[in-house]
């Protein structure tokens, strides 16, 4: 009779992960509640912000398989933008309305511009042009655009004065109530499985996590980095005083790639290891999530709760780079494919949009 010796759930890497991540957590904690100072408490909520996104990677990685990319790509944009949820209440609570509403769109922007274009590249680079499964880009990519343009709708009607400009909050809480319910209703597409074949052949390591413990994995993390990107945030602050950096440019482009570690890592980690379409769905249904899930909480969140008054006006500037992002987003993903040239563009447009909100 033959035996054969069952694969551990947790190897060496996935105890270290777990031990060294929980001790920087640890670190991070007495870091920002200790007083020490804040170039360190900088760098351990730096280090253990990577840790989380590496295990929720890991974590994704045990899911795939099993759930599709769909599945997969809603519950871990939905799980990674819960650090920016937390940041931005905290914010919205100590009055910094601006810095919340730069940090919604340098989501949104971070995305679909430095995520994406590093994706495309690493992958690019490493295997080729990469399918992102024709039919399901061209679906993800109109709905990111219907949904962003739909939360800007209120800023056009602000800044080109019509009517509705005098009923600001109004508006923009019946808008966040459709984007809401527009979210519900696309839940059914974003579950589904991809067809047979679509994603082209792509190589998965077989799963050894059971489904629970991936889950619970991916709670546990999400959880740990609300926390970490607070710490990490207010570690940041000396930092940007000193420095002079403006509002605008820490929240569009500090606070939304701080609060979007997680997909930051595991959009490009995907996307090294060939899973194209992985990567194309969690990078995406990030911008989604954030139209149409997280700035609508936050508009009701401030107004149900009696934080800063947020509404979804935002500067004219902002609008434009916006509107330019997704056209030039859906330009590239269309055609269903992707290559690493694509990705340096995106990215440089980035570099470029960033650059320009440094002064304010």
């Amino acid at each position: 009779m033959t035996t054969t010796t069952a694969q551990p759930v947790l190897n060496r890497s996935d105890r270290l992960m777990l031990g060294g991540g929980g001790a920087l957590i640890v670190l991070a904690g007495l870091a920002h509640y200790t007083d020490w100072p804040s170039g360190l408490a900088f760098v351990l909520s730096a280090a253990a912000m990577s840790v989380l996104a590496a295990l929720v990677g890991l974590s994704v990685e045990q899911l795939g398989d099993r759930f599709g990319p769909g599945a997969t790509g809603v519950l871990q944009s939905a799980l990674g933008n819960l650090p920016e949820l937390f940041i931005c209440i905290f914010a919205l609570r100590a009055g910094l309305v601006d810095v919340v509403r730069a940090a919604l769109i340098g989501s949104i922007l971070a995305n679909l511009l430095l995520v994406l274009g590093l994706a495309f590249l690493v992958g690019g680079l490493k295997h080729g042009p990469q399918p992102l499964g024709s039919d399901r880009a061209r679906t993800i990519v109109v709905l990111m655009g219907l949904s962003v343009i739909a939360m800007a709708i209120p800023s056009l009607t602000h800044h080109l004065h019509t009517p509705a400009a005098e009923h600001e909050k109004t508006f923009s809480l019946i808008v966040s109530i459709i984007l809401l319910f527009l979210f519900v209703l696309s839940l059914p597409f974003a579950l589904k499985r991809s067809p047979s074949g679509e994603s082209g052949p792509e190589q998965h390591e077989a799963p050894r996590w059971p489904i629970a413990l991936a889950i619970g994995m991916l709670a546990v993390a999400g959880a740990a980095a609300a926390f970490v990107s607070d710490w990490f945030v207010a570690a940041l602050e000396p930092a940007m005083d000193s420095a002079g950096i403006s509002q605008a440019f820490a929240g569009l482009v500090i606070v939304a790639i701080a609060g979007n570690a997680i997909e930051n890592v595991v959009g490009i980690q995907l996307a090294a290891k060939g899973q194209s379409e992985y990567a194309f769905s969690v990078v995406l249904n990030s911008p989604i999530q954030i139209a149409l899930v997280l700035a609508p909480l936050l508009v009701i969140i401030s107004q149900v709760f009696g934080l800063a008054s947020l509404t979804l006006v935002f500067s004219p500037l902002l609008v434009v780079v916006l509107v330019l992002s997704i056209v030039l987003t859906a330009m590239i993903a269309l055609d269903g494919e992707s290559t690493w040239l694509e990705g340096a563009t995106l990215i440089a447009l980035y570099a470029i949009i960033a650059t320009a909100f440094w002064w304010g």
